[in-house]
């Protein structure tokens, strides 16, 4: 039986051709790496690769943004100018989906970026991601919300106004067509 997270050959190769021409393109993202130690360390992670076309495929243009030291893994991130197309009008978490009584998203944010083996960025992974350029000046995206307020009902999300980053909050059974997820890959 054929791993349905697996790609093909002729997607293997493209999509790695796709991210070496991101990286060479967007080299202040990743200042010292080499894409041939990126590429080296997908090749040995299929599943992570698998991951990536995912976030290719959904609209994020994942690209490296930084190395950890400790673990030797590359951090990717979805590096698209606006929340990803393919990613938007979803509501949180699956407890917020479920509790709408109608008109209800077809997914949350929380359980896509399960289905497609990545997390969704954190507050601070959002404002690091600013540090590299403009994202959501026109669009917006949840980010993991504290559990305190999740309690209550609420969630948050981030965008890039006044060349300020600002987190906002919202009911997480709210979804909007400008409202999407950024996702964080480490390989």
């Amino acid at each position: 039986m054929e791993n349905k997270k697996e790609l093909s050959p002729e997607q293997h190769s493209a999509l790695l051709g796709i991210l070496k021409t991101r990286f060479e393109k967007n080299r202040s993202r990743h200042i010292g790496l080499d894409w041939g130690n990126v590429q080296a360390k997908l090749e040995a992670n299929p599943e992570k690769l698998w991951s990536l076309n995912e976030m290719e495929r959904t609209g994020g243009e994942p690209d490296v943004v930084g190395h950890d030291e400790k673990t030797g893994e590359y951090i990717f991130y979805d590096c698209v100018a606006e929340s990803p197309k393919g990613r938007r009008s979803l509501c949180y978490d699956r407890e917020a989906l479920d509790s709408r009584k109608e008109f209800k998203p077809e997914n949350s944010a929380i359980d896509m970026a399960a289905e497609m083996g990545i997390e969704i960025l954190t507050e601070e992974e959002y404002r690091e991601l600013q540090q590299l350029g403009k994202f959501d000046t026109k669009t917006s995206s949840w980010v993991i919300t504290p559990s305190n307020i999740r309690k209550l009902g609420g969630a948050i999300f981030a965008d890039f106004r006044y060349n300020t980053v600002f987190i906002y909050h919202n009911g997480a059974s709210s979804y909007y067509a400008v409202r999407g997820f950024r996702g964080s890959l480490r390989v």
